[in-house]
């Protein structure tokens, strides 16, 4: 074979490779919203765009991606679903918003939101969820904004990370959340 078309058949190789990387890792955010989408009932339709045979899921509704098709904004706010929210949420790396609000969402926050190095605002206020704020998000730096408020959240409030600027009305109608926990004083799972 001619050197030149090994080389041109290695470029076409390298150029395939990274190809199917990048959409990789598309398929990744969408097989991870997919995941959530299992998750959900959605009585009124809203999430019927999220087809996972697509490339990426930058094409559905309610999700918003930055211009090398990463997943950015995650917004079911006021959508009437139902459900839990799963730790595939947190493969989301380059999430910055998630907003989930006025639903009918149950069980707890999980863990591995934690993960989200690049969230800034976080809105789960007006659902169902319940068991402790984890402890995981005080170590997101990036985020500014939070409102957990009108869940039935318990334990305390946490101090660390960003927790430290948000005010208490993030937190209110929390009937079994206790005002931020004091160091030594009041343990954090108290009242959970």
């Amino acid at each position: 074979m001619a050197p030149h078309v090994s080389f041109l058949l290695v470029g076409a190789v390298l150029l395939l490779g990274l190809s199917t990387g990048a959409a990789g890792a598309s398929n990744e955010e969408g097989d991870a919203l997919y995941a959530l989408r299992l998750r959900l009932s959605d009585p009124n339709g809203v999430l019927q765009s999220w087809d996972p045979t697509l490339v990426n899921p930058c094409t559905w509704f309610h999700v918003t991606c930055d211009h090398a098709s990463r997943v950015v904004r995650l917004d079911l706010g006021n959508s009437n679903v139902s459900g839990s929210i799963g730790p595939e949420v947190s493969r989301l790396v380059n999430l910055q918003y998630l907003e989930l609000y006025r639903n009918n969402l149950y069980g707890e926050i999980p863990k591995e939101l934690g993960k989200l190095k690049n969230l800034i605002s976080l809105d789960l206020y007006a659902n169902k969820l319940t068991g402790r704020i984890p402890k995981s998000l005080s170590k997101l730096s990036s985020l500014r904004f939070i409102d957990l408020s009108n869940n039935d959240l318990c334990g305390t409030i946490p101090i660390d990370g960003p927790f430290s600027a948000f005010p208490l009305r993030s937190f209110e109608n929390n009937s079994r959340l206790n005002g931020p926990e004091l160091q030594g004083l009041i343990p954090y799972g108290f009242g959970c």
